[in-house]
């Protein structure tokens, strides 16, 4: 037997159970993985609250690593032993074990430990996907990127960085401001004392951004339209402030032929040639000097308190969970 949590029905944290559960065994093209750190993501309060509807009972979470100990039949490129990261569905990561399908993890390189594993593989490949390939910033572009002191945040502000980017990154408080500008953020605005769409134009000299990542919604949409330059791209791939309200599409051309675009990382990732290559990609940025900030770790068992600090905006930089 193992441990997971398991939930009967959306809800609040509460919803969130620790339960006994069966120790399951790998189908043909599966792995068994005995965890050491799963990681926490907005995605998981999404499923926890029936915005992305599961069937019950459910065990959510998305991302995760540790160690191979048992193998399915056909399954020749892993090996008992193997150590391993993943960011995708199935959804069943709040567990001791778990099967998922081989072609949806990653071998893990030497130099990048469990901890750090589970803390980067959703929220990097995420960046991964939105700065080189949604829209591909280019050197010297200037970016907007709401919630830079976040898990995804921090690891943007390095990676565009590295592009060669200026980012201009909204946060919440001074203390996430100077956290934001410490991992690279060029400039920052406290959305809650003044208007970012102001100073956004002022600081671009009115010309605003050819890019917008954000992952607030609703209570950023509007502003963030007019922060954007004519054929400006507005990517929204989140909804901290709740999901956006119907727009009509004649709103992006009014506000200069706009883009709008919503991915996910399913999507980016569902090629497994398109999973290791993002990987790939992640872990040569780390190598390059991205750091991972794990700001804050919660037993698993206690996943409602790491969900009610989460959706309190409490957290900084990645939260893991520990089995």
């Amino acid at each position: 037997m193992t441990h997971a949590i398991v939930m009967r029905e959306p809800g609040g944290p509460d919803v969130l159970k620790w339960e006994e559960v069966a120790t399951a065994e790998p189908g043909p093209g599966e792995i068994r993985i005995k965890q050491t750190a799963v990681g926490l993501n907005y995605i998981d309060c999404y499923h926890r609250t029936g915005l992305y509807p599961l069937d019950y009972p459910a065990t959510i979470g998305m991302e995760g690593a540790g160690a191979i100990d048992a193998v399915g039949d056909g399954v020749t490129t892993l090996s008992i032993g193997d150590r391993v990261a993943y960011a995708s569905g199935p959804p069943a990561a709040y567990t001791q074990s778990r099967i998922i399908p081989a072609n949806r993890v990653v071998a893990l390189p030497d130099s990048i430990s469990d901890d750090t594993a589970a803390a980067m593989m959703l929220q990097g490949m995420t960046v991964q996907y939105l700065i080189r390939t949604t829209y591909r910033v280019k050197a010297g572009e200037t970016v907007l990127l709401h919630a830079a002191a976040g898990g995804v945040g921090l690891i943007a502000c390095q990676w565009l960085k590295q592009l060669g980017a200026t980012v201009i990154g909204t946060v919440g408080s001074d203390a996430k401001a100077e956290l934001a500008k410490s991992h690279g953020c060029d400039h920052t605005i406290i959305y809650t004392r003044e208007n970012f769409t102001d100073r956004v134009r002022d600081i671009t000299n009115g010309e605003g951004v050819p890019v917008v990542y954000d992952s607030i919604g609703k209570d950023t949409f509007d502003g963030s339209l007019d922060c954007l330059s004519p054929m400006g791209m507005f990517v929204s791939f989140g909804n901290a402030s709740g999901p956006l309200e119907p727009f009509n599409p004649g709103i992006l051309a009014a506000k200069g032929s706009l883009f709008f675009t919503r991915p996910s990382l399913v999507n980016y990732t569902a090629k497994s040639e398109d999973l290791q290559n993002s990987a790939k990609e992640l872990f040569e940025a780390v190598a390059k000097g991205l750091k991972i900030e794990i700001n804050q770790r919660f037993p698993l068992k206690d996943a409602a308190a790491a969900h009610r600090a989460l959706e309190a905006r409490e957290t900084t930089g990645s939260t893991i969970l520990q089995p």
